[in-house]
């Protein structure tokens, strides 16, 4: 005996207890609201809980259009890198709603995450000491002037 199911293709709008079709709008709500700090304090979390390691934070406010802040980490092998940075992009959709960009994750040495106002680099320990990219932006080196 083989149980048919029927599946339901229409769309339809849950109501909230007062009778209003507004359950989209609530859901949304839900979402924290995505300022730089709030975002920082997000990403420097989700870096932290998965174990990267030697995490540097520069603020970019003053010198580049390209967000507030650029977060530089490591993981030690291919696979945490990528790992780390899928996790991160996860979190930040889904507290945030926020889909980020990512570049490089096909290669895991070294993967880019663009949140919008903060752009995060994960990188294997030995691509991070070849490309040396947070002294471009340390306060005091010849290439951040």
């Amino acid at each position: 005996m083989t149980a048919h199911i029927k599946e339901d293709n229409e769309l339809s709008l849950s109501t909230l207890a007062d009778g209003s079709a507004n359950a989209g709008a609530l859901a949304m709500s839900a979402l924290k609201t995505a300022t730089s700090e709030s975002l920082l304090a997000a990403v420097l979390k989700s870096l932290d809980d998965d174990k990267a390691e030697d995490i540097v934070q520069i603020n970019l406010r003053g010198k580049s259009e390209m967000g507030d802040y650029m977060i530089i980490a490591s993981g030690r092998s291919t696979r945490q890198v990528v790992g780390i940075a899928e996790k991160l992009a996860e979190r930040i959709k889904h507290e945030f709603g926020i889909v980020s960009k990512t570049e490089g994750k096909d290669s895991g040495d070294w993967v880019l995450v663009d949140t919008g106002d903060i752009i995060v680099h994960v990188f294997r320990p030995e691509v991070r000491e070849f490309y040396q990219l947070e002294k471009m932006w340390q306060p005091g080196s010849a290439a951040a002037v």
